[in-house]
């Protein structure tokens, strides 16, 4: 795809190489910003991603809402045999999905390199 969209505090942008989409997200992703969001990541597996990587390297904030987008599209591409994976390299958001339990669904990588595999 190689689009960027954004609005509110949230900028997205992506880069699509066959199956697998490297989306890096920046800003806040909140309730305002989830429903753009949410649409983005479908779009993307609806044209065809079975692999999502979700960049939140330089995101400063991120709730309970956004939580919940990365869990649907996750629950859509496992029916599939896909996956979605998140690079989370700041304890601050880490701690987030560690207590939420949510390190256990996701593949979490360390920085955008772990994640190139």
């Amino acid at each position: 795809m190689g689009i960027e969209k954004g609005s509110g505090g949230m900028q997205v942008t992506s880069a699509v190489d066959g199956s697998r989409a490297v989306v890096k997200a920046s800003g806040e992703l909140d309730v305002a910003t989830a429903p753009e969001l949410r649409a983005y990541l479908h779009e993307l597996v609806d044209n065809g991603a079975s692999t999502v990587v979700v960049d939140l390297t330089d995101v400063g904030f991120l709730d309970s809402t956004t939580l919940g987008v990365l869990i649907s599209v996750h629950k859509r591409l496992v029916e599939t045999g896909g996956v979605v994976e998140l690079v989370v390299p700041h304890a601050r958001l880490l701690r987030i999905f560690q207590i939420t339990g949510l390190d256990r669904v996701f593949t979490i990588h360390a920085s955008p390199a772990d994640a190139t595999v």
